[in-house]
């Protein structure tokens, strides 16, 4: 904890310049929100190299149809997926191989910086 009153005015005014926007903080928190659920992050592994139908969504994470969907709609909105219509069935795919990308390599910085309580909390 600083205990002297010294702040660099210099180092201050380019820190401050440096952030984004604060609309363009908001947007990246929330498709962090997004992508903080474990279904989700499944969901866009799922996806990698495949095309599923929501019902083949909802049997790989164990979900109903309803939960599968809600959370599909959630990757829609961040442009994650994209889906087509066939009939009366909706297909879903990786729209945005990004997203998929920021999960692989957040899991992979996990994986390797694991220690005995993080993988006993697994």
């Amino acid at each position: 904890m600083c205990e002297i009153d010294c702040i660099n005015p210099t180092a201050v005014l380019a820190a401050r310049e440096s952030l984004p926007s604060e609309p363009a903080l908001r947007r990246a928190a929330e498709r962090f929100k997004t992508l903080g659920h474990p279904g989700r992050l499944r969901i866009l592994r799922a996806l990698d190299g495949r095309e599923l139908c929501v019902c083949d969504v909802a049997e790989v994470l164990g979900v109903s149809m309803s939960g599968a969907s809600q959370h599909l709609r959630s990757l829609r909105t961040i442009g994650a997926v994209d889906y087509r219509a066939d009939g009366k069935l909706a297909y879903y795919s990786l729209a945005d191989p990004f997203w998929l990308q920021i999960a692989e390599m957040l899991l992979a910085k996990l994986e390797e910086t694991a220690t005995d309580a993080d993988l006993a909390y697994l």
